[in-house]
């Protein structure tokens, strides 16, 4: 989605039904700053005030991610291509959000493997190396801890069963013994254990 065209869209519907940035800010219970990051295409209002902001503008959603006004025999082409561009955003960030675990996961790894050997082989007191040792156990458990929560927001788990896809809660997937990215959890679905990969998208 072009976010300077919504923008600029926003701004010349907000002129046409005659608000100001402060009252339409007002309207919706936010900060006429947050107004002025749409109409400068700096970020989208939140999906939460969409509907509203939409009959205040007098427009529909579909015309709001469109940044034009939609005339009726091409409106369903035109919420056809939102959709799709709503997904391809949405699929992103979800590939987006797993190589951050991957970019924080390793190096924590790696940094844990060189504070085990230098507790190890390198001689210090008795105290130190135990310190040592706590600190980088507690470090691989924080990290490990965060992996799986951007892991689980992360698009679905699909079972390897009835192949239905699902976002498990937080605890189901921490504790769940896993390979890899695959999971072993019950299905909420068909209600077998089974080891379900994680995937990006819904179907």
């Amino acid at each position: 989605m072009d976010q300077i065209k919504i923008g600029k869209f926003i701004a010349s519907c907000r002129k046409e039904v005659g608000m100001t940035q402060a009252v339409l800010a007002e309207k919706l219970g936010i900060s006429d700053r947050a107004v002025s990051k749409w109409e400068t295409g700096k970020s989208m209002p939140d999906s939460g005030i969409m509907l509203e902001l939409c009959e205040l503008l007098n427009i529909n959603v579909n015309e709001l991610l469109s940044g034009e006004k939609i005339m009726t025999e091409t409106y369903n082409k035109k919420a056809e291509e939102n959709l799709l561009a709503m997904k391809k955003e949405v699929d992103e960030k979800n590939r987006l959000l797993l190589n951050l675990e991957i970019i924080i996961g390793v190096p924590a790894m790696l940094a844990d493997f060189v504070i085990y050997g230098v507790a190890a082989y390198v001689e210090m007191p008795d105290a130190l190396r135990s310190g040592l040792i706590i600190f980088a156990t507690l470090m691989i458990l924080v990290v490990a801890f965060i992996a799986v929560g951007i892991e689980q927001k992360a698009g679905y788990y699909e079972c390897k069963n009835c192949h239905d896809r699902h976002v498990p809660t937080y605890w189901q997937a921490n504790l769940a013994p896993h390979i890899g990215r695959s999971r072993y959890m019950k299905c909420p679905a068909c209600g077998k254990w089974t080891y379900q990969k994680k995937v990006l998208t819904k179907e």
